[in-house]
């Protein structure tokens, strides 16, 4: 993910909260065979293992089938046992660190850092291949701070660490932040949709 030029934003999908699996993978797998996703995240409101691993392994199938990167929030301990490709962090710089050197170098481990530059950085020099700023648009992510414009132009000047927009991103917010983010996390903004592949498509139209 590292790779992507900050003028050429690309799709990093995260998942519902909660969702029938025999429903959602052919869904999902219906967006990526329609668009170019760079990674989907899969973020899961359960707290049932089993349920989790069953998610992961599914949705793993679907991602790597199509070469797109299958990173799992919070759970990094499940990330070589289902051979995903790493972990998000929904908590800062806290955990970046411990994380990477149980999982290794050649792991994804990204982080949300809010609106705060400061934790960005942090987490940027010890270790996190990408960290997440949001949200962007009026939200219940975080303590409900928005992630302003400034503070993904400053980011794309000053640091080379990747950055995701999220937390509603609306049409308007994305063609604003399209030349200073590397990603936009994407959601409930199109599994919302009665159809994912065109709500998405829109997104790729004002991006582009």
């Amino acid at each position: 993910m590292s790779d992507v030029e900050a003028h050429e934003p690309q799709i990093y999908l995260i998942t519902p909260t909660t969702f029938d699996l025999a429903t959602f993978g052919p869904q999902l797998a219906k967006v990526l065979d329609a668009h170019a996703v760079a990674c989907v995240r899969l973020t899961m409101a359960s707290t049932d293992e089993r349920e989790i691993s069953q998610a992961a392994d599914q949705l793993r199938e679907i991602c790597h089938a199509r070469e797109v990167a299958i990173v799992i929030e919070s759970h990094f301990r499940l990330v070589e046992t289902h051979g995903l490709d790493g972990v998000h962090l929904p908590d800062s710089s806290r955990q970046v660190r411990d994380v990477r050197k149980a999982l290794g170098p050649d792991a994804i481990v990204g982080t949300y850092c809010g609106a705060s530059k400061h934790a960005g950085m942090t987490a940027g020099e010890i270790g996190a291949d990408y960290v997440a700023f949001g949200p962007v648009g009026e939200s219940a992510l975080g303590d409900g701070t928005l992630a302003e414009f400034e503070t993904f132009e400053w980011w794309s000047e000053m640091v080379e660490v990747p950055v995701i927009a999220e937390g509603n991103v609306t049409l308007e917010i994305a063609k604003t932040l399209a030349p200073v983010v590397d990603f936009f996390g994407l959601g409930d903004e199109i599994w919302t949709s009665d159809d994912p592949v065109a709500a998405l498509d829109k997104y790729l139209k004002v991006i582009a």
